[in-house]
């Protein structure tokens, strides 16, 4: 009625100025609903960071009308993130505590969930680093270096979470706990190591070998610590185009690019 109002009590050509206006203002709003509903909000684990921004840009090549917005973090972070109304669409972890979290909050689809990947856990150190480990309750690792050893959180980001368990395992975790620096991600503790401000980090071996300043000292055995699993599902609000970029995530076009960055796909 107030729109009436104004074109009446307006001369013709101002009326028609504002009409014109009006409806190039709806014409936008309808523009930008069509843009928004074929984004797909994808929330995924630090250390996939690289293969699925990869993955990203193929499906977007094959499908310009989709735009894949991509949020990598730790997966504590994303999880409550998402807890907290974030509007994800995907949600990829590092572990199956934090599906778990979201599936028992009613936040996933849990029909749709699948254990993608897995991997590997490392201790790493500075490239120019002559320390040396032997995986062996025996090793001193405590006495072994000078410094710090970095890692993601060990109450809640899986790399720390795992690397707690493999430090466990060999009777190291006492004495060295209170040297320990713990980050938001995995990536944040690989950058410490690359410039040295850590001594010793523990990674995923996916991390670790796209680096050029830090080398492995020792892979942490399997047995050492809980399965290294990155299960994903899609959000209980997804829609059908990030269900269809989920499917492509399965693909064996997709297993391809993450076993040349490392990971093992899970069948």
């Amino acid at each position: 009625m107030q729109v009436l109002s104004v074109l009446r009590n307006s001369g013709a050509k101002s009326a028609c100025k504002i009409y014109a206006q009006l409806i190039g203002f709806i014409a936008l709003s309808l523009l930008c609903a069509v843009v928004h509903a074929d984004d797909i909000k994808l929330y995924a684990a630090a250390s996939l960071t690289d293969a699925l921004t990869e993955l990203s840009a193929t499906y977007q090549k094959a499908n310009p009308k989709i735009t894949i917005k991509k949020s990598f973090a730790g997966s504590s972070t994303l999880a409550k993130q998402i807890e907290n109304g974030a509007p994800a669409d995907i949600f990829i972890s590092a572990d199956n505590d934090w599906a778990d979290y979201l599936v028992k909050r009613g936040l996933l689809a849990n029909e749709s969930r699948k254990k993608l990947l897995s991997n590997d856990l490392v201790l790493i150190a500075p490239l120019a680093s002559e320390t040396q480990v032997l995986l062996d309750p025996a090793f001193n690792l405590n006495t072994a270096f000078t410094g710090r050893l970095c890692t993601g959180d060990t109450a809640s980001v899986p790399v720390g979470k795992y690397a707690k368990q493999s430090l466990t395992h060999y009777a190291w975790w006492d004495k060295i706990s209170p040297r320990i620096v713990g980050t938001e991600d995995v990536r944040t503790a690989l950058a410490f190591v690359e410039r040295a401000e850590c001594s010793l980090g523990i990674v995923y071996k996916t991390d670790a070998q796209l680096s050029k300043k830090i080398k492995v000292i020792a892979t942490f055995p399997a047995a050492s610590h809980s399965p290294i699993e990155y299960p994903g599902a899609l959000t209980k609000n997804a829609s059908a185009e990030a269900n269809a970029f989920w499917a492509f995530l399965q693909t064996d076009e997709a297993n391809a690019v993450f076993t040349r960055y490392g990971f093992v796909v899970l069948k």
